[in-house]
């Protein structure tokens, strides 16, 4: 894959942070911070997409909010019955 190199500063405690993060998910450092990157960027993009499509057509309704909601994240690998348990 081409990669383009960056050099970047971080805070002491955010890069110990990263690097703890990456090691528990057995990634390196530059991989954590691409695919958290890469996330954000989705997440941004679904952000800009449903309020536009709301000024187009209206805001959402709870059950298409939900339905929604489902879809961001399976597309994130995420379970919603791995949120409630946060959330509990």
């Amino acid at each position: 894959a081409i990669r383009v190199k960056r050099s970047i500063s971080l805070p002491p405690r955010l890069s110990r942070a990263i690097d703890e993060a990456a090691s528990r998910q057995k990634t390196t450092f530059s991989a954590w911070l691409a695919e958290t990157a890469a996330r954000e960027l989705k997440l941004d993009a679904g952000r800009r997409a449903l309020a536009e499509w709301e000024r187009e057509h209206g805001a959402l309704t709870p059950a298409e909010l939900a339905e929604g909601l489902a879809r961001a994240r399976a597309s994130l690998g995420r379970s919603s019955a791995r949120r409630s348990r946060r959330s509990a």
